[in-house]
This record gives C-alpha cells, sequence and structure tokens, in this order.
C-alpha cells in the first residue's frame, strides 16, 4: 500500500512536471503594439535593469553575454533581443509572460535564479506585457548565448524544479499596493542584492534586506541595520539613485549600472522607490551628526597608510567636498563600515568612472600604481580613523584575490 501511494506521488509529480515544462509554440506573427505601451515598456525594463545583465561590455543592447559570477559558476546573461535563432523573436506573450513568472524557457528548460523570476512574479499583467512590447520593438541581434560555466551538480538544469518547490513564491498581485513597494519587492528586485542567500542560492526571508552580495560586493542592509554613518532619507535616496547624493556620495560598482537605468526613467518612480526604501531604513530617534574622525590616533596607528593617503588622496578627499563629487568626508562612505573591505579594494584598484555619456564621480584606478601592502595600509588608515570598528582581516589576501580575478 505504501509503495502504491509513493508511486502515485512520484507519478504525480512527474506529470506536473511535464505539463508546467512543455515546450510553447513558436510565435511567428507580426506584432503591432501601440506607442505608449512601447514607451512605458521601456521605462519598465530600466526600472528592472534588464540592460545591466542582458548586455555584455561593449556589445549590443540586450544582446547578451555579460558573465554574472555567482558562488556556483559564471552564468552568462541571454539574448533578449527579437532574434528568432539566438533571441526571444519566437515567445508568445505566453510564453514570456512563463518565463517572467516561473522561470521556464519557451522550449521548456528552466532558467537559473540569477534571472530573478521569484521577483518577476509579483508583476501586473500590464507590465509584462508592456515589457513584451518592448523587447520584441528593438533591433534584433544574432548572438549566440555563451554556455554557463557551473560546477556540478549545478549545471544539471532539472534540478532547478525542486529548488522552485522550496522558494518560489508564486505570488501574484490582485490589487497594486504602493507603487514603491511593488517596484522595490517586484520589478527592480532589490532584494536579490541586498538580502542574504541560504548555501543554495536562496534569499533568506528572515533577514530580508539585512545586506547581501552583488558580484564580489558588498550590498549594505536597506533596513535599520545600515552602518550608514550619515542617515539616509527619501530624499537622500533619491538624490543617489538619480545621479549623486552630497551627503552619501554616488553609486559605483554593480549599483552604478542601476542608477544609469534610473536615470531615464520617470521621476515619480524613483521617488516612489526612495519612499519605500526610505521607509525600511528609518530609525526611531536617528539624528544628523558629526561624523567621527579619530586622525590622530589613525595616523600614529598606521604612519605608512597615513603618509600614503596624504600624498595620492588628499588632494581630492581632505577638501570639504569642494571638489566635484567627492563628499565632505570619505568617513560618510557607508564602505568604510562593512564587514568585509571588499568595496574599498575594488574602488582603489579599479578607480571610479561614471557611465559613458554622463557626468559623475571620477577617480583613478591605483592598480599599476600601488602595491597590495600599499592598499592595505591606505585601507587600515582609514578604517582606523573613520569607522571606530575592528580592523578587518586578511586584507592583503584579498587585495591579491581581487587583482586575479578583475585583470584581464
Amino acid at each position: 500500500m505504501a509503495f502504491s501511494l509513493l508511486l502515485v506521488v512520484v507519478l504525480g509529480a512527474g506529470a506536473l512536471f511535464f505539463v508546467a515544462h512543455v515546450a510553447m509554440p513558436e510565435d511567428r506573427g507580426q506584432h503591432v503594439f501601440a506607442p505608449d505601451l512601447v514607451r512605458r515598456g521601456g521605462e519598465l525594463a530600466a526600472l528592472g535593469y534588464c540592460a545591466s545583465c542582458h548586455t555584455a561590455e561593449k556589445g549590443q543592447p540586450f544582446a547578451g553575454g555579460r558573465p554574472l559570477a555567482t558562488p556556483f559558476g559564471t552564468i552568462f546573461g541571454t539574448n533578449i533581443t527579437p532574434d528568432p535563432e539566438s533571441g526571444i523573436g519566437l515567445y508568445s506573450p505566453a510564453a514570456f509572460a512563463r518565463a517572467m513568472r516561473e522561470g521556464i524557457d519557451r522550449v521548456g528548460r528552466d532558467l537559473y535564479p540569477v534571472f530573478p523570476y521569484n521577483h518577476f512574479t509579483r508583476l501586473e499583467d500590464k507590465d509584462i506585457d508592456a515589457l513584451y512590447a518592448f523587447l520584441m520593438t528593438r533591433a534584433a541581434v544574432a548572438a549566440q548565448n555563451r554556455a554557463n560555466q557551473l560546477a556540478f551538480p549545478y549545471n544539471i538544469r532539472p534540478l532547478l524544479a525542486g529548488w522552485k518547490l522550496l522558494y518560489l513564491d508564486k505570488f501574484r498581485v490582485t490589487e497594486r499596493p504602493d507603487l514603491g513597494r511593488y517596484l522595490v519587492e517586484g520589478l527592480s528586485h532589490c532584494g536579490a542584492c541586498h538580502t542574504p542567500r541560504d548555501r543554495l542560492g536562496a534569499e533568506i526571508a528572515s533577514q530580508h534586506f539585512d545586506g547581501g552580495e552583488a558580484e564580489d560586493w558588498w550590498a549594505p542592509p536597506l533596513n535599520a541595520n545600515s552602518p550608514s554613518p550619515v542617515p539616509w532619507t527619501e530624499e537622500s535616496l533619491f538624490n543617489y539613485l538619480r545621479s549623486w547624493d552630497a551627503e552619501h556620495g554616488g553609486a559605483i560598482g554593480p549599483m552604478a549600472q542601476v542608477v544609469a537605468g534610473l536615470a531615464s526613467v520617470p521621476e515619480q518612480d524613483v521617488r516612489a522607490i526612495a519612499a519605500y526604501i526610505g521607509s525600511t531604513m528609518a530609525k526611531q530617534g536617528e539624528s544628523d551628526g558629526p561624523v567621527e574622525d579619530n586622525q590622530t590616533q589613525a595616523m600614529q596607528a598606521h604612519p605608512q597608510g597615513a603618509e600614503l593617503y596624504a600624498g595620492i588622496c588628499a588632494t581630492c578627499h581632505e577638501t570639504g567636498g569642494h571638489v566635484p563629487f567627492t563628499v565632505a568626508s570619505l568617513g560618510q562612505h557607508t564602505s568604510l563600515y562593512a564587514p568585509d573591505p571588499r568595496n574599498m579594494i575594488h574602488v582603489v584598484l579599479e578607480g571610479a568612472h561614471p557611465p559613458e555619456g554622463t557626468v559623475g564621480a571620477v577617480m583613478p584606478a591605483f592598480a599599476d600604481a600601488l602595491s597590495d601592502e600599499q592598499i592595505a595600509e591606505i585601507i587600515a588608515y582609514l578604517r582606523a580613523r573613520f569607522s571606530g570598528g575592528a580592523q578587518w582581516e586578511n586584507v592583503e589576501d584579498e587585495i591579491a584575490r581581487i587583482r586575479r580575478r578583475t585583470s584581464p
């Protein structure tokens, strides 16, 4: 009896898997989309940062090829132009909606959750329709998708069906909530980077917005656990997400792509995002105060770092913010209060450069000018001067690792 019941369960699960993963018919029809629908789809694509993952460096927009590093290996962004062979040109609206909400492509293969369908499943039908209209009116680019570089057993796609049973909440919006919440929790998928993940790569719901990972950068908390010494407000968040905030500076690393996308969307959408995140980051009774600066003690503890900083960095960073796109004190940057030094290392090694065609902070890369020991000394000096926290450990080892990872 027990065996018969188990057999029924297994067969039923297999049937459900087959039905869910059936290939969708090719759609070779000519679609005509209203201009307003395409325009809104473009805004939604920017709010979802589609281009940032689906465009290779110096590649054609949305043609795929960008490597996305994960703890399980490298996954490459796919071609989502309407090319019928290598892109999504044969997707019907129903196939596109299934991919967005269930993470299953047109031919029935499971998609890796680096594509955040666990957030996109919350999208309203009209927004998915607008995204479809926008993507299907882009220039078709024939660019074959690169094979992912995943270790066993993560390269076995059918295992993703089990992952979805454990983690995919197919939540459906029946009545749109607050716009900011709708964007942050859904299309803009902020938790994908700013929430820690478990060993299977799923966001830990009980630690929502407690800080996470983004392509080997630390993504700071978006809640009251933020270590920022300067309180984040709705207005400062809006300024930061739009371009630059005088109190917190501007986006670098993976976040720079987010800000580049948000630069083109309606102001009301960005303000809604800022209002919602501002509400999650609010700290009871918090007010502005001076940033702690233990310069004398830090110079005594790290004289070499202080000397290097004075000779290389102080020209821009000790002017009280009078150099364009610098803040009054480096101590205002959240990365100095991070649990590890990765963000600081990335900035020193790689510098800062605004996206092409925009203005913003410019800082030279020091990968070729400074040794690992010198960079570690500068970081130790700044950590001691501003954070008041314990010194980071194994900084030189981290510098060497990041050098290897980012070298051509």
